[in-house]
This record gives structure tokens, sequence and C-alpha cells, in this order.
């Protein structure tokens, strides 16, 4: 190379190499091939990404104040009437798409909990618990519990906010630690 090589580090951006295929015996993970489209920038505005979950199809990807799905080797494609149809692409990852709503899980990735289909966190910048389900986000804090999560989440941030699931109550489960850890 004309210049030396030196680390680069994407906040809002996502890098793959080749495949691993266990039983063939194929593992790529050591390549990055630049002439392949191995790249997704999500738009930087959002902050970081704080975590990446694997869904059937979709990658879910949390940054910051956002939380989007990034479709694998498929596309929405829009028509003139407004609806939308899914094409195969050559690309890994496809288009993101945000869900409604102005939330992310801020920085505390900590605070993701998967079960039944269903993903939970916080974001502590909007004081908010929120659900991530079949029917998109819902802020679950709202019911009942506002003013205590806006209250006890906002302006502590920086703080950590431990999630978990309780698999015989069926239930969310959040240790918020106001102390740097």
């Amino acid at each position: 190379l004309a210049t030396p090589y030196e680390e680069e580090r994407r906040a809002s951006g996502l890098i793959f190499s080749g495949i691993y295929n266990s039983t063939s015996g194929v593992n790529d993970t050591n390549q990055f091939i630049q002439a392949e489209p191995i790249t997704k920038d999500l738009n930087p505005i959002n902050g970081s990404i704080q975590k990446l979950f694997a869904r059937e199809t979709d990658l879910i990807v949390f940054q910051e104040d956002r939380v989007s799905k990034v479709l694998y080797g498929k596309s929405l494609v829009h028509s003139s009437d407004g609806s939308a149809s899914l094409t195969t692409i050559e690309k890994v990852l496809g288009q993101d798409v945000a869900y409604s709503g102005e939330y992310g899980i801020s920085i505390n990735p900590e605070s993701f909990a998967n079960y039944g289909g269903n993903m939970y966190f916080t974001d502590a910048a909007r004081g908010t618990v929120l659900r991530l389900g079949q029917d998109g986000l819902t802020p679950i804090s709202y019911y009942g519990m506002k003013s205590y999560f806006k209250n006890t989440l906002y302006g502590f941030k920086n703080k950590f906010n431990i999630g978990g699931i309780d698999p015989r109550n069926h239930q969310y489960v959040l240790s918020m630690n106001q102390s740097e850890m």
C-alpha cells in the first residue's frame, strides 16, 4: 500500500467477513475482501451502535437514539402507490428500516433482554422502558410508572441498567445502579 494501514473505528457502521460453515469446513471469517460489498453504514446522527441481535431473517440494530432492522439479503422496493415488496439483492446486508418512535437503547446495552419473541430494554436518555415486539416499539413504562422511570432513568444515562427475564413469572426485571461502574 502507498499509505500505511491503521485502525478505523466505525461507530455507526457494520462490516462483515467471509462465511463460516462447519459442515463443509469453510472458515473465511478472517477475510475482508474490499471488492465485495461488505459494509453497511447507518446514520451517525442516531449515535453509535450499542447492540446487535439476530432475529429470524433480520438483524436488529440498537443505536443510541434509534432502533432499526437491517434486512438479510433482501431490500424493500416501493411503488408509486406507496406499497412495498421484498426483492433479493446480492449484498448480505440490505436496507435498514427504522421502527417508529423516537427511541434507542442509549448507552445501556446491558439493559437488553429477549423472551418469547419480545425484546426489552431501556432508553435512559428519554427515561423509558421499552418492548420491541411484532407490533413495533411500545413504551411499557407508560403503563402506570411513567413518572417513576422518567425521574429514575433520565439524566443517568452513564449508569448501569441491567435487564433480565424472570421466566417463571414472565416478567422483565430491571436493576438500576446510579453509581458508575
